[in-house]
């Protein structure tokens, strides 16, 4: 049983969220941890990925065919550690649906930016009291809330969404992604040191 529960949350799950799922489950890959999941908050169950979604998955070395698009129920939002919504949208309706996982819930793109304000002194010091990889990836997604005050804000707000491609065409879709794909390994990259024994003096972070 995974340690840990991610989801990724966008509108037809068919695009932005199934593309940010597959780039974490490839950059963590620690299946023993990690699962990682996602849905959509208007998703068509069973929809596939749409074609160009599924020609970028496989041009990053992904695999899009076991893709089925899932309508976002609260369950869903219950079970998981850590909710990484494509826009600001989405993350507002994530909380009305289950408001106690406000704490958890993010935008990606706000994720991987307040994640980049933590030194990794301070991600050392968080983890390395806790013996649990459970225990120090929740202590991590907490000290990534903290960077939610003042220090945290930005001065344009929509920064912090991934733009949605569909039916926009190619450039749309390079746009997209070009938002996406940084931000999704900038929070690999933290969630990863926060799996590693802090004894060894590893670093993921630069």
């Amino acid at each position: 049983m995974p340690d840990f529960s991610i989801l990724t949350v966008c509108s037809g799950n068919i695009i932005r969220s199934p593309l940010t799922e597959l780039i974490l489950r490839s950059e963590l890959d620690r299946s023993d941890v990690f699962s990682i999941s996602s849905a959509g908050t208007f998703a068509g169950d069973g929809d596939l990925m749409t074609p160009e979604a599924a020609e970028i998955a496989l041009a990053l070395g992904l695999d899009p065919s076991a893709h089925r698009a899932r309508y976002l129920v609260e369950p869903y939002i219950e079970s998981a550690d850590l909710i990484l919504a494509l826009s600001r949208a989405h993350r507002r309706e994530i909380v009305q649906l289950v408001p106690r996982k406000v704490n958890v819930t993010f935008t990606l793109r706000e994720f991987a930016r307040l994640a980049a304000l933590i030194s990794d002194d301070e991600v050392t010091r968080t983890i390395e009291p806790l013996s649990t990889t459970r225990e120090r990836l929740v202590a991590i997604v907490k000290l990534v809330t903290t960077r939610r005050g003042a220090a945290g804000q930005i001065e344009i707000p929509a920064d912090d969404d991934v733009v949605d491609p569909y039916r926009r065409g190619a450039e749309m879709y390079s746009e997209s992604l070009s938002q996406l794909s940084p931000a999704a390994s900038d929070s690999a990259k933290l969630l990863r040191q926060a799996t590693k024994n802090p004894s060894i003096g590893a670093r993921i972070l630069h």
